[in-house]
């Protein structure tokens, strides 16, 4: 073949693409978008064989090599597959956005599985213009009587063509590397950013640096053969049949467990994982983990990988996977995502919806197993998985819907219940309340009020479980949950001896209170607990609580915003009638020489109170010491 010369045409009938820098997010990308290409190119051979459109000589070791040279400052993606003739070079290279890949699958439609073959747009090859100055083609066609043929490019309008010097079947791309991308002539960064897009891609894919020196053979020799040089085998950067593409029956717990270890560098064990593997109404497979977690906060630390006939595409694709799914770590592959033209993004497409409801019926689906066969195992993971549960069931109603019945709550005596058991263990003493307490330390002396009445309230002490509460009383509204310092239970007190000796007790408690804390607006309320070891206690109404855990979470507290509410003002103190300290204040009431001891027994009341509800402000805590230290010395 002459030389030829000619101008790159844009096929008219796709999206007219823009080349190179602002076609692609990130300049890495050419590695995924020549390497699949590679792979392409070998798959086509295989199918055209497998359908006797040719054939393949017996021990064909069919690769991808990407061959790195520092001092030449080229990289080669050198595959053996189908290649191309000099006129189709001219039609799917020169002819910009025409896909080879639809071109093939059009003309093989009655018998080609377009799930083999992974190119999807033509366009990838011009991502490698980001890095490079000049690219040139080497390419021989299997078919018969082929020339091979060499197109170079330096990414303007103009290319050259000529004959080529290829002896074997296949395409050798040559990037001359620019200032652009010289961080590519590193083979740590090179071999990184395949190992990131190419882990899985279906043909093995080797790395060759020409200019790493070879170990001298002294260093290679077998310690058991002095004669004999020991050589590695090289070994491919990928799996080309990852644990996805396999039935879950032919699967180890030991394999999905060292797969999870690879593709997330997480070497602590997840607790679970789900198999995905849908059919219609289109192709879908995966495996999404449920991840230990060290603490809450880790929860936003998701990865699920998207992938396209296994080319890596992006991770925690939104439009695809549920919001809540995404703090969940996991691999889906789909070779019918509607990717946009530079393969990262999804196109608004019905298929997506459709793939994520089916990933979030599945992930539901799983956990009413657990619960229903293995309820002991789903206990021990409850602590790890109720974020995604809870979080879930705030963002998808219908998740809502299939996972209500087996959501769990720890309590009080150390047990996990259902919402319906723990309001069937306690209606007959606490209804259709739910008591739940956020911090069993702080709120020890209700806890303990509680198990000595044989009560018990749920644990819920996460940041997410405020907003789920409130969710689960609007789906259930004959349920009320109330914080277990929110309000007394008739089962805490005992009845009065008659109401004219309780008004009066509460009249000469509310007085003495306010004069001894010198606080006008406080609000006493005298009860006999049954309890006889706590004094008193601060209550604060779950409305107030819920209104005053909102302004913090929008950073209203201190604001006023506008509202009239009371900003912790709401505080009620009860004091225990049944307590000897309480029936010493009632004792020396109008005592002369006792003011000063009644005074100091209220402030210490007090204070003990608001600590079994709050942490007290420095001020208040300085005082509190003090004063504990005087009473102290009274004693001596």
């Amino acid at each position: 073949m002459s030389t030829q010369k000619g101008s790159l045409s844009i096929h008219s009938e796709n999206i007219f693409p823009i080349i190179k820098k602002w076609l692609y997010s990130d300049k890495d990308i050419y590695v995924r978008e020549l390497i699949s290409n590679a792979c392409d190119a070998i798959s086509k051979l295989k199918k055209l064989e497998s359908m006797g459109e040719t054939t393949i000589a017996p021990g064909t070791n069919f690769k991808v090599t990407v061959e790195l040279d520092d001092k030449e400052k080229t990289i080669k993606i050198i595959d053996n597959g189908i290649g191309m003739t000099s006129e189709e070079v001219k039609k799917y290279i020169a002819q910009i956005a025409f896909s080879g890949a639809e071109d093939f699958l059009e003309q093989y439609k009655d018998k080609a599985d377009k799930d083999q073959i992974i190119g999807h747009f033509g366009l990838g090859f011009y991502s490698a213009f980001m890095v490079a100055g000049k690219i040139q083609i080497d390419t021989l066609s299997y078919k018969d009587g082929s020339t091979a043929a060499r197109w170079i490019c330096d990414g303007g309008s103009e290319y050259e063509m000529s004959d080529s010097d290829r002896s074997e079947i296949g395409t050798t791309i040559t990037l001359f590397i620019n200032d652009d991308g010289e961080e590519f002539l590193n083979e740590y960064t090179l071999r990184s950013t395949i190992e990131k897009y190419c882990s899985f891609m279906p043909i093995e894919i080797y790395l060759e640096n020409v200019n790493k020196e070879i170990p001298a053979p002294e260093e290679n020799k077998d310690p058991e053969n002095k004669d004999e040089i020991k050589i590695e085998e090289p070994k491919p950067l990928n799996d080309i049949a990852p644990l996805w593409t396999k039935k879950p029956s032919d699967c180890t717990d030991e394999e999905y467990k060292e797969f999870y270890r690879k593709t997330f560098k997480d070497f602590k064990e997840p607790l679970f994982w789900i198999h995905l593997n849908m059919d219609y109404p289109l192709n879908l497979k995966g495996i999404l983990y449920f991840p230990k977690l060290s603490n809450e906060f880790e929860t936003s630390e998701g990865q699920v990988k998207l992938f396209c006939n296994q080319v890596f595409v992006a991770d925690n694709i939104k439009e695809a996977i549920p919001e809540f799914l995404l703090l969940l770590k996991g691999a889906i592959d789909c070779p019918e995502f509607p990717l946009n033209v530079s393969r990262s993004f999804l196109q608004n497409d019905g298929y997506v919806t459709k793939i994520s409801e089916y990933i979030s019926k599945k992930v539901a689906d799983k956990l009413k197993q657990l619960y229903k066969k293995e309820r002991e195992n789903f206990e021990k993971y409850w602590e790890d998985i109720n974020p995604f549960i809870k979080y879930g069931c705030l963002k998808d109603d219908k998740f809502y819907e299939k996972v209500k019945d087996i959501i769990i709550f720890k309590t009080t005596n150390g047990k996990f219940v259902s919402l319906g058991e723990y309001t069937e263990n306690n209606k007959e003493k606490l209804e259709n309340n739910v008591y739940y307490v956020t911090d069993e330390q702080q709120q020890s002396q209700y806890v303990k009020m509680f198990k000595d009445n044989g009560m018990e309230a749920i644990i819920a002490p996460s940041t997410i479980d405020q907003p789920f509460i409130s969710h689960l009383e609007m789906k259930n509204t004959e349920v009320k949950f109330k914080r277990i310092d929110s309000d007394l239970t008739d089962t805490l007190k005992e009845s009065d001896e008659n109401e004219e000796t309780a008004k009066a007790d509460q009249e000469t408690l509310e007085v003495i209170f306010k004069e001894a804390l010198n606080i006008e607006a406080l609000k006493v309320q005298a009860e006999t607990l049954k309890s006889e070891k706590v004094s008193g206690m601060i209550l604060l109404s779950e409305e107030s609580r819920r209104m005053q855990d909102m302004m913090k979470q929008y950073g209203m507290m201190g604001m006023g915003m506008g509202m009239n509410m009371p900003m912790g003002d709401d505080e009620t103190l009860v004091i225990n009638k049944k307590n000897n300290l309480v029936k010493f204040l009632l004792a020396n009431k109008d005592t002369t020489d006792k003011k000063d001891d009644l005074k100091l027994v209220c402030q210490q009341i007090y204070d003990l109170a608001m600590l079994s509800h709050k942490p007290l402000s420095p001020d208040a805590l300085t005082n509190f010491v003090e004063r504990s230290n005087l009473i102290l010395s009274k004693l001596i």
